[in-house]
């Protein structure tokens, strides 16, 4: 005697496939660097890629200073990071610089978030060289 059999779905290649695609948009997720910046040509250096979420300060080329997109007075951003460390646990900031602005501008910058207790300040660069 035949027993007919029933056709059946198999479910365990269907969750395997499901898994790999919630696995790759989760790494997807976290691999996507947020930048808060407006768009300036950066110096040609080495250095190290900081992922996660930080204050990013931009120097325009014409030295005007933007603070994650707004613009400000070099003042008012001191000002401002300084409140956003106090309210946040303390958030690295990001310079990033056109490679046409004035560097005394940075420096200045750098010094004063230094001054107003900001410990993770660091400049971008493009990583080419």
């Amino acid at each position: 005697m035949k027993k007919n059999r029933q056709a059946r779905l198999e479910m365990t290649s269907l969750m395997d496939v499901m898994f790999l695609v919630l696995v790759f948009f989760i790494y997807c997720i976290f691999d996507m660097a947020v930048h808060k910046g407006v768009k300036v040509e950066l110096p040609n250096a080495e250095g190290a890629q900081e992922k996660g979420e930080r204050i990013v300060i931009t120097v325009k080329a014409d030295n005007s200073i933007q603070l994650n997109g707004m613009d400000m007075t070099k003042d008012e951003a001191v000002a401002r990071v300084k409140d956003l460390n106090a309210v946040k646990m303390k958030l690295p900031v990001l310079i990033s610089g056109d490679r046409k602005a004035s560097l005394g501008v940075g420096i200045e910058l750098l010094s004063e978030l230094k001054a107003a207790g900001v410990e993770k300040t660091t400049f971008q660069v493009s990583g080419k060289k």
